[in-house]
């Protein structure tokens, strides 16, 4: 019976993580259908037509803008491993991974799709798995530096009866911002810089390339909160939005949905409804959706296509180079 020990306790896991998936799929919804049963949908769609083109275009640009610095993490993937991919091939094809990510979940876009179009350019795998790694982190980092200081700063104001409370909100924004100086510190001073996990390793970047995560990161999250910022009328702060945003996000990495489905509207409608109609937030939300999830997802699939057809395995695989910068400090 022993040896069949983990592997049943891994069985029960896998359950219990597909169960807990299938609960939020189900209240999500119904969180929806509670807050808005009484929505005047007249409302949202005179808010819709209230934007200026000029907001929509300005809207367009920020979401560009995102875009761009997002897809850049995979060019401080390519300093970090050393491959030899130009920039006018790295880009678009981040582009496309991100925004197949937003609208799909991160296992399509963020890993399959990046795992698949890397290596028709000739990328192995191990290098595929350590641009993706440093993806993920700088984008985990960034959102450890900006709830960090949120949530320190006590935004958002929490409804009573939320039991985290101010004080408990700070504390998380004091422990994210510690985890966040453990990553750089440990980048700047550490001695020993690979670590192996089964027939992988993990190699801690330079501490410049570190700082650059530091810096990039938050810009794009700045970013994203600016474009609903833009499409909500001015009765809230900027960094309210932002500290909402961050909230919405880490809630729809936990429920698994695509896309943030439910998620983002139900957490905005429950923070902001005391200063917005239902109408007004689910408008701007739509536009929000529009023009960073739907506009950006349908230009990827073109840019996907273009990928696919010029893409050819060249004869020999690019490998990283044996002294890359990982290890400069």
């Amino acid at each position: 019976m022993k040896p069949n020990a983990p592997h049943t306790h891994k069985s029960k896991w896998v359950w219990a993580k597909r169960g807990l998936t299938l609960l939020f799929f189900i209240l999500v919804p119904v969180l929806l259908f509670m807050l808005l049963r009484n929505l005047e949908w007249q409302e949202v769609k005179q808010a819709l037509q209230s934007y200026r083109l000029s907001t929509l275009a300005i809207g367009v640009a920020i979401a560009l803008c995102s875009y761009t610095l997002f897809s850049s993490y995979d060019l401080l993937g390519r300093r970090y491993t050393g491959h030899k991919l130009p920039t006018r091939q790295v880009l678009p094809l981040a582009f496309v991974c991100y925004a197949f990510n937003l609208n799909l979940s991160s296992w399509v876009g963020g890993v399959a799709l990046r795992y698949r179009l890397y290596s028709k350019l000739g990328l192995d795998v191990a290098t595929i798995t350590k641009i993706l790694s440093l993806c993920l982190v700088t984008n985990w980092l960034s959102y450890l530096l900006v709830a960090g200081s949120v949530f320190v700063m006590g935004l958002p104001e929490l409804p009573p009866g939320i039991q985290v409370g101010a004080m408990g909100l700070r504390v998380i924004g004091a422990m994210l911002l510690l985890a966040a100086c453990a990553y750089l510190l440990a980048c700047r001073f550490a001695r020993r810089r690979t670590w192996s996990i089964g027939d992988h390793e993990i190699t801690l970047p330079s501490f410049r390339l570190a700082v650059t995560q530091a810096l990039m990161g938050p810009c794009n999250w700045a970013l994203m909160a600016l474009l609903i910022y833009l499409l909500l009328p001015g009765k809230v702060g900027y960094p309210t939005i932002l500290a909402i945003l961050l909230i919405s996000s880490i809630a729809g990495v936990i429920t698994h949905i695509p896309a943030g489905l439910g998620v983002l509207e139900a957490v905005f409608i429950t923070l902001l409804h005391p200063q917005y109609s239902k109408g007004t937030l689910l408008a701007a939300l739509i536009g929000y959706r529009a023009l960073y999830f739907l506009l950006p997802l349908a230009i990827a699939c073109v840019v996907y296509l273009i990928l696919e057809r010029r893409a050819r395995k060249p004869q020999a695989p690019q490998q990283s180079p044996q002294h890359d910068t990982v290890n400069q400090r």
